[in-house]
């Protein structure tokens, strides 16, 4: 039997390099807008997840984040600095998985900046609680799942090919290599 990938009459991959993939990773962080941190990646074993916002993505490519320094996510990062990010933008699209390095650190004119009120939430203190970290993580790999066109594109494409018994998928695909 043929994959749907053999069936589909357009191009559906699109591997990304350089400031094209870059400007695919913001475009699907800011779509998510959060996403699941998982930690303690080892094979075999169930991952400990949790949803984080987050805070900016660099010119590097670089995904920020503010977490508790009593945290889980952070002890299981001081442990092992593997991890990977899962974002879902909508149902149908904006699909991200990143795999990469965290790094934990205190920079407080960095806090400073990716700073926000409602995150007094979790910082009771606010901006001088002293358990505030900066949780930086650099990808070593990305996947995205996505559509080429608008959602209403998309969504016309599908019915068409379901009346027709043919594959319409307007998805594309491909690795981020920022």
């Amino acid at each position: 039997m043929n994959s749907i990938n053999q069936q589909q009459p357009e191009h559906n991959r699109d591997d990304l390099t350089g400031d094209a993939a870059l400007g695919k990773l913001r475009e699907l962080v800011k779509q998510a807008e959060t996403c699941f941190l998982c930690t303690a990646i080892t094979a075999g074993r169930s991952l400990s997840t949790r949803p984080m916002s987050v805070r900016e993505v660099d010119d590097q490519g670089r995904l920020w984040f503010l977490s508790a320094s009593d945290s889980r996510q952070n002890r299981d990062i001081a442990r092992d600095a593997g991890v990977q990010l899962l974002f879902q933008g909508s149902p149908h699209s904006d699909f991200l998985s990143v795999y990469g390095r965290a790094a934990i650190s205190t920079d407080r004119a960095r806090i400073e900046q990716l700073w926000q009120p409602i995150l007094k939430t979790w910082f009771t203190e606010g901006l001088d609680d002293p358990r505030i970290t900066i949780l930086t993580v650099t990808p070593s790999e990305a996947y995205y799942w996505d559509t080429k066109h608008n959602r209403a594109v998309m969504l016309a494409k599908m019915l068409i090919g379901a009346i027709a018994g043919k594959t319409l998928d307007d998805s594309i695909e491909g690795t981020l290599k920022v």
